[in-house]
């Protein structure tokens, strides 16, 4: 297991390497170690190196499922199983995953949902604003608690919000002004959490100015989870991501073991986070290290344990649940156990939690789209979309060095999320233009033109967040698999922030469908980027720009 998530992890000659090396844990860490240094090395260069060529012959075989197969279970059913070995697998049935498509939709579904809560309710998010869209959204959360307690027989609501210490203490009025009237109100009911890196401390935590000192690492994970169904996204709570910021948003209605990881994973980041208290003041967890203030080693090696405590278990009694489902009572047969009523129906689709915690040592997901960029064959089409074109060099090595088709959606300028901000802000969507240039530049001089495209998102009025990606098979007209959720494929996702999407793999033809049209309906508001682009007008980048990017692109 050590092996192959180390494997996973390092650049494609490594992974091949270690591939050779069966059962030994300690030269595939040290080899681990040493591939970690090269990549951040490779970081640095400016140019992409020639071996990324040689990608599709040194790519690795597919991680094996461990599980032995059986008549029973839908073993085999998709080549995607591998995922397991890292996370729990849900399977469910694919009329109970909703795809949404706009902001007011994603909106009014939480609204709905939490005015019929019952059990719980629980909310990740980098922030929540604080204009009366949100307002809005708090007075639902009140009425809900409110009704909780007045009920004939009061129910056990518990409600739940994780946000970044750094965003959402910025300004006077801010996130936590935002929640204290109803963590005064309902104190018993009501937990607000607020991560703080443990990398923003000491001297760098007073001399960062407060509108930049997120830039060193968030709580950047997004989902929104009312009882047994979960909303996942890379929205966050503010009046443009509910009005014209376009995301992605995936609804998994009545999946009670995802609801129950999910809210595992969030109770997990808000123990090793900052507790808020009613009167705006913040404390720890008792018995937990202090984030800035304490030990940072010994912070981030509790943080990951209380983390990697979640997913384990999780993957255990998903495991475990799966043999009693599909493996015991083996003496009967399939009709037999279907006739009796002990069996579950197959699931046609499959849901793989994918955490990125690179503070904590965590890096499952970075993993997970690696080896899925590495596996793509040829024939395969990739449609990948981020609001912040800032690709790794790891991730930019394979696109270019493997087999697949990749069609990259990005915003244009001008939907940019910082265009048109204050100061050197305002400089960030050029940043990303000089960004997108290179890259573009490297697909042309690698005669990449017809494999790998890029396209604008633009929409008057309207800025993109939108992120994740949709695999098609070669052959396939339809998406078998997509990832949604908060990480943009940066270096701050992969390295920086704490992430989480989820990998979807379906059979279901009418779920592909809906994942094949959401896809169409990004891309179709898109233009194909040319040479002739760059030459426009907005997309004249100054020298200083040009000259700064370099240094600062691992920070947005």
């Amino acid at each position: 297991m050590a092996v192959a998530a180390a494997a996973a992890a390092g650049p494609v000659f490594w992974r091949r390497l270690l591939g050779l090396l069966p059962g030994r844990p300690g030269l595939a860490a040290l080899l681990g170690r040493l591939s970690d240094r090269l990549g951040r090395n490779r970081d640095r260069q400016r140019r992409r190196s020639p071996w990324l060529l040689l990608a599709p012959l040194l790519s690795p075989a597919v991680p094996q499922v461990t599980s032995p197969p059986c008549c029973l279970c839908p073993e085999g059913v998709h080549r995607f199983q591998w995922i397991r070995n890292l996370v729990p697998e849900f399977g469910v049935s694919s009329s109970h995953v909703r795809v949404l498509s706009s902001p007011a939709e994603f909106f009014e579904l939480m609204k709905g949902q939490i005015r019929v809560a019952k059990r719980r309710v629980v909310m990740a998010s980098l922030y929540l604003g604080t204009g009366p869209l949100e307002q809005e959204l708090v007075d639902c959360l009140e009425s809900t608690l409110e009704k909780s307690l007045q009920a004939k027989f009061p129910s056990n609501l518990k409600v739940s919000i994780l946000l970044d210490f750094t965003r959402g203490s910025r300004g006077r009025k801010n996130s936590r002004t935002m929640l204290l009237p109803l963590l005064r109100r309902f104190p018993e009911q009501v937990r607000v959490s607020l991560f703080h890196t443990p990398h923003l401390r000491g001297l760098l935590r007073l001399l960062i100015p407060e509108r930049f000192n997120e830039t060193i690492g968030l709580q950047h994970i997004k989902v929104y989870l009312f009882d047994n169904s979960v909303i996942l996204s890379g929205a966050n709570l503010s009046d443009s991501y509910f009005t014209n910021r376009q995301d992605r948003y995936v609804f998994l209605q009545d999946c009670a073991e995802i609801a129950d990881f999910f809210t595992e994973l969030v109770d997990a980041v808000g123990d090793v986070s900052l507790q808020l208290q009613g009167d705006d003041t913040v404390q720890v967890v008792d018995g937990m290290v202090h984030p800035y203030k304490g030990d940072r080693a010994e912070y981030c090696k509790a943080a990951n344990k209380r983390v990697m405590d979640v997913i384990n278990s999780a993957r255990t009694r998903q495991q475990m649940l799966h043999a009693q489902t599909f493996h015991s009572n083996s003496l009967l047969t399939q009709e037999d156990a279907a006739a009796a009523g002990d069996r579950r129906p197959a699931p046609d689709t499959w849901i793989y939690p994918l955490i990125q915690m690179k503070p904590f040592e965590i890096h499952i997901d970075e993993i997970v789209t690696e080896t899925l960029l590495t596996e793509a064959e040829r024939g395969a089409k990739v449609y990948l979309t981020t609001g912040y074109f800032n690709l790794t060099q790891a991730y930019m090595d394979l696109v270019l060095g493997t087999r697949a088709e990749y069609q990259i959606l990005l915003a244009s300028p001008e939907v940019n999320g910082f265009f048109g901000a204050k100061g050197v802000a305002g400089a960030i969507p050029a940043a990303y233009v000089h960004i997108e240039r290179q890259f573009y530049s490297e697909v042309c001089s690698l005669g990449q033109q017809e494999r790998v495209q890029l396209q604008e998102y633009w929409r008057r009025g309207w800025t993109f967040h939108a992120k994740g990606l949709w695999l098609y098979l070669a052959g396939s007209s339809l998406p078998c698999l997509t990832l949604i959720g908060s990480p943009n494929f940066g270096y701050r996702s992969v390295h920086r922030d704490l992430e989480a999407q989820i990998a979807i793999v379906t059979e279901n033809q009418a779920l592909q469908q809906q994942l094949h049209q959401e896809q169409e309906q990004l891309y179709l508001r898109s233009g194909v980027v040319s040479s002739a682009t760059f030459e426009q007008p907005s997309r004249q980048v100054k020298l200083w720009v040009k000259m700064v990017t370099p240094l600062i692109k691992n920070f947005f």
